[in-house]
């Protein structure tokens, strides 16, 4: 489903990526570990066109994507949950959902979309006339991964999905997001620090020091010193 290929990203003539090479099938879920500011949302902003590559290939579908804006490869199939939500505050949560199906002039769709939303996040049904701006942080996460999955994605970048969120909130995104799984086995591509949440999320993990990859497998292999090496402060 998606490839990259020997990926490089810089700013300026500093190089954040630096030959990234990553395969995910149909299915499947990959997380990204590393400690901050090792060029993983700088992954995932490449990979989804905020961020143009200086090298290597991304390929989604059988498709070069690289040089592709990001509304082009959202309607190819994939979604993004930014770091930070980015939820528009001053929209309501239901004109939030509803972003996510803005190019859509099915309005049946939109309902059974939306309604479909709510069914996996019912904790926002009591919010919709809300002010985004006004919920809490493990509402606004709920709705940004709700926005993401109005659009159908086949492909999801997650960005810190449980930063900043407490415990039983972490909890319930992840029994949420099992579920969506389970139910559409839609892939996922995770930038996550809490190892917890990762391997409860993940079927395989890379980690990234200095924008490469030093370790890859599956996440129920990983090794607890390649961890403690790379991931510890």
């Amino acid at each position: 489903m998606l490839e990259l290929d020997q990926l490089q990203v810089s700013y300026g003539k500093s190089r954040a990526v630096n030959g990234v090479t990553l395969s995910l099938g149909e299915g499947e879920r990959t997380a990204i570990l590393g400690r901050n500011g090792v060029g993983k949302t700088t992954l995932l902003k490449c990979v989804i066109g905020l961020l143009p590559p200086c090298g290597g290939k991304i390929r989604f579908l059988g498709k070069d994507v690289s040089r592709l804006r990001p509304h082009e490869r959202c309607r190819m199939g994939m979604a993004y949950v930014p770091q930070g939500r980015e939820i528009l505050p001053g929209f309501t949560v239901l004109e939030n959902l509803q972003l996510g199906c803005l190019d859509v002039k099915d309005k049946e769709y939109v309902r059974e979309q939306t309604e479909q939303m709510l069914e996996y996040f019912p904790v926002l049904k009591d919010h919709l006339g809300r002010p985004g701006g006004l919920l809490s942080g493990g509402l606004q996460q709920q709705l940004a991964v709700a926005r993401a999955l109005m659009t159908k994605p086949r492909l999801l970048l997650l960005d810190e999905p449980t930063e900043g969120i407490q415990p039983n909130i972490v909890e319930e995104l992840g029994r949420i997001l099992n579920r969506v799984y389970e139910e559409t086995r839609l892939s996922f591509l995770l930038v996550e620090q809490n190892l917890d949440f990762a391997c409860a999320m993940a079927d395989h993990y890379l980690i990234l020091q200095k924008g490469a990859v030093v370790s890859s497998g599956k996440i129920a292999e990983l090794e607890r010193s390649d961890v403690k090496k790379y991931l510890s402060v």
